[in-house]
């Protein structure tokens, strides 16, 4: 629809205002990458004199479909955004591709990936739903219980890494926003489900890890419960308006172009204005909860 009324606007447009918006971006396009008319003419097989009409200042007229698909092709832009017919010069496919990308997921959370997506959007708010718990919030003990036996020697780095990526959030300009479960917690505390196993003195100190982190970081680091019976959420990171994340195992599928960051965005304020916890009772929670731990037999 959008294309139709652009494409029925520029058929309205004037003639030679046509022919200058056309000239305008000809001459960006060469002047981004570098080229020449007598480079243009060579790759586009049309002739140096013609290419030569088309930037004259005076040119009142517009070429042919050919001659602007060679054009375009030659200059690597759409032939729609030559003729005003789209807003940016890349074709639907690049933009569809630096959109849309697909990378690799280590099974610790705590790659160069994800650090670098931080690092980006550093001075943005970043929102995230975790997979399970944050790593960087983890306790060294935690790390080792959850990494080490498929990672074997290497969990060390991944502690590490959580470690510099906890050290790295404390100085960064960003505010984060975490939404997760309340469920998750619970299992944590209670030392079920995934968390089956898990000494209790893992788990007391895992919770005194957060109430620490939560009373020395906030208002920076706000953390949300939220009731997984009413509202679901797939493992999410939205780095400010940049960048949207979806974690799916394997991969990161992530989104660039601003509806669709925005649409997460909005997706995860959802998620916070619904929290059954907010950020600010979340001590008070964590507390009461640690006290179930505390009394429980070991």
């Amino acid at each position: 629809m959008v294309i139709f009324v652009t494409y029925c606007y520029f058929l309205k447009m004037d003639k030679r205002h046509r022919a200058q918006l056309f000239r305008h971006r000809l001459k960006d396009a060469l002047r981004r990458g570098g080229s020449n008319q007598s480079d243009l003419a060579r790759q586009t097989g049309v002739d140096r004199s013609t290419i030569s009409q088309l930037l004259r200042d005076d040119a009142a007229r517009l070429p042919n479909a050919h001659v602007v698909g060679a054009c375009a092709t030659a200059l690597g832009v759409s032939a729609d955004w030559l003729l005003g017919l789209a807003e940016h010069p890349e074709s639907a496919a690049d933009l569809m591709a630096s959109a849309l990308t697909l990378t690799d997921a280590p099974r610790a959370l705590v790659d160069e990936q994800i650090f670098d997506w931080h690092r980006e959007a550093e001075g943005y708010k970043i929102r995230h739903v975790p997979a399970a718990l944050p790593d960087m919030l983890k306790t060294h003990d935690m790390l080792q219980w959850e990494y080490g036996p498929h990672l074997g020697r290497t969990a060390s780095q991944a502690i590490t890494a959580s470690a510099k990526r906890l050290s790295w959030m404390r100085q960064s300009a960003s505010d984060y926003e975490v939404a997760m479960p309340l469920h998750e917690i619970q299992s944590l505390v209670q030392g079920t489900g995934y968390y089956e196993g898990l000494s209790r003195q893992t788990r007391l100190d895992q919770v005194d890890h957060w109430l620490d982190l939560s009373e020395a970081l906030y208002p920076r680091m706000r953390l949300y419960l939220f009731d997984a019976r009413r509202l679901y959420s797939a493992p999410i990171t939205v780095f400010g308006p940049l960048l949207a994340v979806i974690y799916v195992g394997r991969n990161y599928l992530a989104f660039r172009d601003v509806q669709r960051v925005r649409a997460f965005s909005d997706h995860f304020d959802h998620l916070v204005r619904e929290a059954q916890i907010s950020a600010r009772s979340f001590p008070d929670h964590i507390g009461a909860l640690r006290r179930t731990i505390a009394d429980a037999s070991p």
